[in-house]
């Protein structure tokens, strides 16, 4: 795994958010820096530059902000999936647990085709359930996981939830 030390000292922890005993990491500082930011994005789609990537998907919402990007230099689609109720056109969903609590996300039934090379973009890696979620909402619509990218990851078990899928991260905790 590459190191990115630039990138880690960039990432703030702010205590006892959303809830109490959650050490949050807020990536803001990182997207707000235009050198860490563009090594963030560099770096998560260097890792599957050569892998001819169709679809990248973006998990709501920090998600968003990497995919697209990521998207952008890979030369790909981007696909959002978002929270539940927030997308206007027919929709498949799944829910999912999370580190704090429990989830829905929400994929249009038009945004992958069959057989088309899928990448899973979201900020964090914890427990896996947000990412395995996004993983098999892709799935379900005929798409073909290449691999999932994150800006960091926590040892919370989401590598091991997503064992069976090729996973990148930036920074490890």
């Amino acid at each position: 795994m590459k190191d990115f030390p630039n990138l880690k000292i960039k990432i703030r922890e702010v205590q006892n958010f959303p809830t109490p005993g959650i050490h949050f990491k807020d990536i803001t500082p990182l997207l707000e820096d235009k050198i860490a930011f563009a090594e963030a994005i560099d770096g998560l789609a260097g890792f599957y530059k050569d892998k001819k990537i169709d679809k990248v998907v973006g998990i709501d919402a920090r998600g968003f902000l990497l995919a697209s990007a990521v998207a952008y230099i890979l030369k790909a689609g981007i696909v959002i999936v978002r929270k539940n109720g927030k997308l206007p056109w027919e929709k498949i969903l799944r829910e999912h647990d999370l580190e704090y609590g429990k989830g829905s996300l929400e994929m249009h039934v038009d945004s992958i085709k069959k057989g088309e090379r899928v990448l899973v973009i979201d900020d964090v890696l914890a427990t896996g359930g947000t990412a395995e979620a996004a993983i098999k909402l892709a799935e379900e619509l005929g798409g073909n996981i290449i691999g999932a990218g994150f800006l960091l990851e926590l040892p919370l078990g989401g590598r091991e939830k997503l064992k069976n899928y090729s996973i990148e991260s930036l920074i490890r905790y």
